[in-house]
């Protein structure tokens, strides 16, 4: 055999012979490939918020404009000395507040236009507003001790509609109370000079309870401190020793021993809604502590306009009602007229006015 010959064949045998080790290497020999592995991305812990109350929302101006856009619980009437509803005399603001059930403060603003609750000078067609008479409604107010928040709603028992008027920012003490509680009758105006005896001392009543003071009543169901002593106040007023100039304290601070206290400027609105109708407090640690025992009544920003009366024997969701009537039967029956006030639960005269808060925990 030539030489070229034997050279060839002994090349392609030792090139099949390469060749096969490679194949037998790759399908025998060769780990297998790793499978790329996922990164693990950092979970980002959502944290529940809890429920808070809407932020901002003040409809206060709605209950004294006489305009079109007031709620449909008061309505404006105009002012004349004879009126069919009462006979042998004129007619006169502290009237049409016993006949409407409307405190003479909340006449005085909506005649005025403005937050003055004392000037109450009118002349025949002067407009103001009442609360409508053939409208069954009660208060009710929602503290949120977590937030130092409070929210004011009207319940309208015609329609079941939960309406809120206000959100407040409210000052309270370390240890708040809690529960629900009916308020109470014995309501205060202070203004300076008004003196009483508080912890044994006679201090100027503003330094202690502000402007105004509406107790907590009995108490409505499981409630942590009773009510005595108890209450919704002004923030307390500082005068200045030079100047014998009244500053208002800051609200936020957790100054009382279990009442709930507001600025002045809502504390004087709300005195003059409330305290002709039934009105409850409820005190919460959050909002959440409400999720499991409802509100009453559907919540609603557009209430209705018109309501109906209850049907026979209906309860209301706070308070029972007279079956003959449709009226609420408040356990203060024959409230008089408040000089001040107009028909007012029970208000005192102002020298008794000064004594009732001497047993008050502020």
């Amino acid at each position: 055999m030539a030489f070229p010959r034997v050279l060839f064949i002994g090349s392609l045998g030792l090139i099949l012979v390469i060749g096969g080790f490679a194949v037998v290497k790759k399908l025998f020999m060769t780990p297998p490939a790793e499978k790329p592995v996922a990164l693990a991305m950092p979970v980002k812990k959502v944290v529940a918020k809890p429920p808070q109350l809407k932020p901002e929302v003040d409809r206060i101006d709605e209950l004294f404009t006489t305009g079109e856009d007031k709620l449909p619980i008061v309505e404006t009437v105009t002012y004349a000395s004879n009126v069919p509803w009462l006979k042998g005399r004129p007619a006169w603001i502290g009237d049409y507040a016993s006949h409407y059930a409307t405190s003479r403060h909340f006449i005085a603003r909506s005649l005025n236009g403005k937050p003055d609750y004392f000037t109450q000078k009118v002349a025949p067609g002067s407009q103001f507003n009442v609360f409508k008479k053939d409208r069954h409604f009660q208060f009710y107010l929602l503290v949120d001790v977590s937030q130092s928040k409070m929210g004011f709603y009207y319940i309208d028992l015609d329609t079941n509609e939960r309406v809120l008027l206000k959100t407040y920012a409210v000052s309270l003490g370390k240890s708040s109370p809690l529960g629900k509680y009916l308020l109470g009758d014995k309501i205060a105006v202070y203004r300076p000079g008004i003196m009483g005896l508080f912890q044994d001392r006679q201090v100027e009543m503003m330094t202690v309870f502000g402007t105004r003071w509406i107790p907590f009543g009995k108490e409505l169901g499981e409630c942590t401190v009773p009510s005595k002593g108890l209450g919704i106040h002004g923030v307390p007023w500082a005068q200045d020793a030079k100047t014998g100039k009244w500053t208002e304290l800051p609200v936020g601070q957790k100054t009382s021993a279990g009442s709930v206290l507001l600025n002045y400027e809502d504390m004087e609105a709300l005195f003059s809604i409330i305290i002709t109708r039934p009105t409850v407090i409820e005190i919460v640690k959050n909002l959440q502590d409400t999720q499991n025992a409802k509100l009453p009544g559907i919540e609603v920003t557009s209430p209705m306009r018109g309501g109906s009366k209850p049907p026979f024997g209906a309860k209301s969701t706070l308070f029972e009602q007279d079956p003959n009537s449709a009226q609420i039967v408040y356990s203060h029956s024959n409230m008089p007229i408040c000089a001040e006030c107009g028909p007012a639960q029970k208000s005192l005269n102002l020298a008794s006015k000064a004594r009732l808060a001497t047993t008050s925990r502020r």
